[in-house]
């Protein structure tokens, strides 16, 4: 039997990278999945990449930042399926990279809205969701730099340590209540914005920070996604994973 079976499962930046191969991830594994990504040409190739592998899944433009459009992405949830089990709070930005001292104050803005406060919009309105389903889980992506610092990434830095922040306290609230909430720490991982913003040497002083010797591959992190979001991880709340190759042990 598939891991998911009769699971309904949202996924927010869902239109690339990491996120959409955790929705491809859902599906296969037998999940109603909602795609929800700001980009509407993205989020229906997801979609139509599910459905044509013989699974199940609709898309819902929502911007994250936004509580209403949280909420209405939850209800739309409803709406279509009827439940809701499984969310995975994956859309997130990188932000300008420029010194504390002189960080722009509408990009520390948008990054804590977006990577942070949105997370935070999300669960407010899932885990009534999921409370009224019977159950579930929630996976928040975080990172590697939600443990550690990285110079001139200070609002990056400052949302994803809340993010865990956020983990832990929700997980405590509702472990008695049937929900498992937990956190994942990707390191670099291989996208096309790395790919294209760098050249080459600055592409290999990134991959050397890995001991592994490489970057991750966006399916890698929804493979440990999936783990988290099924029954084979049900003694797992509150925690947070890293997935770096031995970035964070170095």
């Amino acid at each position: 039997m598939s891991l998911l079976n009769g699971k309904v499962a949202l996924v927010t930046g869902a239109g690339s990278g990491i996120g959409k191969q955790v929705a491809l991830k859902y599906a296969a594994e037998g999940a109603n999945v909602v795609v929800s990504d700001i980009v509407e040409k993205g989020g229906n190739e997801t979609v139509a990449e599910i459905i044509s592998a013989g699974g199940e899944a609709f898309f819902v433009k929502a911007d994250t930042s936004s509580p209403a459009e949280n909420e209405s992405l939850v209800q739309q949830t409803l709406d279509k399926y009827g439940a809701l089990h499984i969310a995975c709070n994956n859309a997130g930005v990188g932000g300008p990279t420029v010194p504390t001292g002189e960080y722009p104050l509408d990009g520390w803005d948008r990054v804590i809205q977006i990577n942070l406060s949105g997370v935070f919009y999300g669960m407010r309105h899932q885990l009534p969701a999921i409370l009224q389903s019977g159950g579930g889980t929630i996976v928040n992506m975080a990172s590697i730099l939600g443990k550690v610092g990285f110079a001139n990434s200070s609002a990056y830095v400052a949302a994803k340590h809340g993010v865990i922040g956020l983990t832990e306290a929700a997980a405590v609230e509702y472990a008695a209540k049937g929900v498992r909430i937990n956190a994942v720490g990707p390191g670099f991982i291989k996208t096309p914005l790395v790919e294209s913003s760098m050249d080459q040497a600055s592409r290999d002083a990134l991959i050397a920070l890995h001991p592994i010797g490489r970057l991750g591959e966006s399916a890698e992190v929804a493979e440990l996604v999936l783990w988290l979001s099924s029954d084979k991880a049900s003694f797992v709340t509150g925690s947070y994973y890293n997935i770096d190759g031995g970035y964070l042990a170095r």
